[in-house]
Formats: C-alpha cells, sequence, structure tokens
C-alpha cells in the first residue's frame, strides 16, 4: 500500500530490525538498560541539554514534561492547533491537574507575542499560576521562524515562565531550515523528540532537559505506566534512526513538494499547499468518501477530508508519489464522464 495518511505508518527497515535483534538489553527500570542510556545520552547531546529520557510515545513525553514544569493547580500557555492541547487526550488537565490556557495560533505557526503576554495571570490567588509556554516545531508542517521562538521564549522567561517545545517533527524542522537539531532546542527548558514520525521507529520519543527535570520527569513516566524492562529493543531502533534516517528527511519533504505540484494541476482540487513533508488540500465534500474508496481499491490509504493532510515519508519514493497524482487525477475525471 501506498500510506499517506501519516507518517508514523512506516514499517522498520532491514537494518533497523538488525540493530533492534543485536541490541544489548538490561532492565530499564532498574536503570540498567545500556542501549536506552546511550540512547538518552546520544540525543541530549544532540539536543545540547544535560539528560535524557526515554518514554515510549510523544503523548507520555509530553505529559511527563508539563508534570514536570507543572504542579496541580499551574498553567500552561498553548496554541489551539497544538498537539499538547488538541490531540493528546487533555492529559495535562486530566491527569496533571494543569490548565491549558489555549491562544488562537497564527498562520505560520506561532502564538502572537501580544496574546501570551496578555495571558500572563498575575501573582494572585483568583488565578491559576502561570508556569510555562509550550510551542510545537513544526506545526502543521511548518517550521517556526527562528526569531520568533527566541522572542517567545526571551518572553516567557521574563515573565518568571519556564518554556517547552514539542519537537516530534524537530528533525524535520532542522532539515527545512538548516539549523542544527541543538539550536532549534537551545531556547527551550525541555524538549521532546519523537522517533516514530519521519525517522521511521515503531515506537519512542527521549525527552531533554536539565538533569533536575529530567529526575522529576522520570519520576512521572513511572506513574505514567511508561517505565519498561529490556527496552534496548527499542531504543536500538531509535539509535538506528539517528544514524540512518535524519539526513534523508529531505527526501520526504522533495516528495511533498512534488506532491503538491502534482495535486496544483487539478481543477477539482483546491487549497493545495505544502510545508516539509505535508501536503494540505481541499477536496470537494461530495467526492471525499468516494474518493478515499477509489483510492483504496487501487492500493492507496489516504484521509480523504475536506481539509487533508497526505504525509510523505522513508517508505515512499517518487514514483509512488506520481501513481497518488495520477489516481486523484483519474477519479475526477472518470466523475466526470
Amino acid at each position: 500500500m501506498i500510506d499517506l495518511r501519516s507518517d508514523t505508518v512506516t514499517r522498520p527497515t532491514p537494518g533497523m530490525l538488525k540493530a533492534m535483534l543485536s541490541a544489548e538489553v538490561g532492565d530499564d527500570v532498574w536503570g540498567d538498560d545500556p542501549t536506552v542510556q546511550r540512547l538518552q545520552a546520544v540525543v541530549a547531546e544532540r539536543a545540547g541539554k544535560e539528560a535524557g529520557l526515554f518514554l515510549p510515545t510523544g503523548t507520555q513525553s509530553n505529559l511527563a514534561a508539563l508534570m514536570a514544569h507543572c504542579g496541580r493547580g499551574d498553567e500552561y500557555i498553548v496554541g489551539q492547533l497544538a498537539h499538547t492541547y488538541k490531540y493528546e487526550g487533555g492529559g495535562a488537565a486530566v491527569l496533571g491537574s494543569i490548565q491549558p490556557q489555549p491562544l488562537e495560533n497564527a498562520a505560520d505557526g506561532s502564538i502572537p507575542l501580544d496574546k501570551i503576554a496578555a495571558a500572563i495571570k498575575p501573582i494572585d490567588d483568583h488565578f491559576a499560576r502561570t508556569r510555562l509556554l509550550a510551542l510545537e516545531n513544526t506545526i502543521g508542517g511548518k517550521v517556526l521562524p527562528a526569531g520568533y521562538v527566541s522572542q517567545a521564549t526571551g518572553l516567557a522567561r521574563s515573565r518568571g515562565l519556564a518554556a517547552h517545545l514539542d519537537g516530534a517533527r524537530v528533525c524535520n524542522a532542522a532539515v527545512a531550515s538548516g539549523q542544527s537539531v541543538a539550536e532549534l532546542c537551545a531556547p527551550f527548558d525541555s524538549v521532546s523528540i519523537c522517533f516514530s514520525k519521519g525517522l521511521g521507529s515503531p515506537v519512542g520519543s527521549v525527552l531533554v532537559g536539565s538533569e533536575a527535570l529530567i529526575q522529576a520527569a522520570h519520576r512521572w513516566r513511572k506513574l505514567l505506566g511508561g517505565g519498561m524492562r529490556q527496552s534496548g529493543l527499542l531504543a536500538a531502533a531509535c539509535l538506528y534512526a539517528l544514524g540512518h534516517h535524519d539526513a534523508r528527511l529531505a527526501e520526504d519533504h522533495a516528495n511533498a513538494e512534488r506532491l503538491a505540484r502534482g495535486l496544483a494541476g487539478i481543477a477539482e482540487v483546491k487549497e493545495v499547499s505544502q510545508a516539509t513533508n505535508m501536503v494540505f488540500v481541499q477536496f470537494p465534500h461530495e467526492d471525499c468518501a468516494a474518493l478515499e474508496a477509489s483510492l483504496k481499491a487501487r492500493g492507496i490509504l489516504i484521509q480523504a477530508l475536506y481539509n487533508a493532510r497526505l504525509v510523505t515519508h522513508l517508505d515512499l519514493n517518487a514514483a509512488d508519489i506520481d501513481t497518488v497524482v495520477e489516481a486523484i487525477k483519474s477519479y475526477f475525471v472518470a466523475r466526470k464522464s
């Protein structure tokens, strides 16, 4: 199948499977899995932070970070479109008793600085205590402007707030912007980096930050059920991805550009836009279900919503992209006849 639903659908490559099978393992709950330790150290060094913590999912990694930064009755400022607010089950509120203060994202994915400043609560028992600014990079495939990140995190610190980055696709941001991962992570006190998206690992995220913050997050990981045993098998996949799949993300971005160009030439497909490895389009309402079924019959999986997102990844090549464009074009030609 040609699967464009997400970059989370990839299968481990033969090299990754070999690395997993040969991984040296221990019991990570006891802290003696050498492959997990190596992954945590490598990612922390690459991100320019003191320490790292391996967690099974990005959702858990973000939540452990929020709970390490904030206590019961505290608040974090976040964009309405951010995963930590919109797509992670409300975990901060449900499990952490942390109040989100969502703000509308600008078109480039940023949160306007004046809105951030206005949302920070004064020190008063009537209000939740604003403790944290949470940003996301990439967001909707878009790379946050470096100047904006510096200003936003600077504003947060000037008001006594910490800053967290949901950097699930920060490696995509690095490839697209020409900045290093360390440069992208530098303005933040903590960063969650996901390996099961563009990097192609089956599971896994690493939270990086100071030694003290990671120590606090380690306790929350245990409470949240994220303490795993011989998890070096999984950490080995992440280490392999760092060494073999990060630089090739440029191919995914090029394939997304190719897909956007092809879809822009189909009259019925509207509002085509592309950022990093994501393409956003509008399909006619009345065609969504039929188009999705037609493509599935041809071995192509998408979510054919009115506002659809198509995502490229390491299991797709340029020929696959051309096949998708031709299939969508053929659907609309057949519908007219």
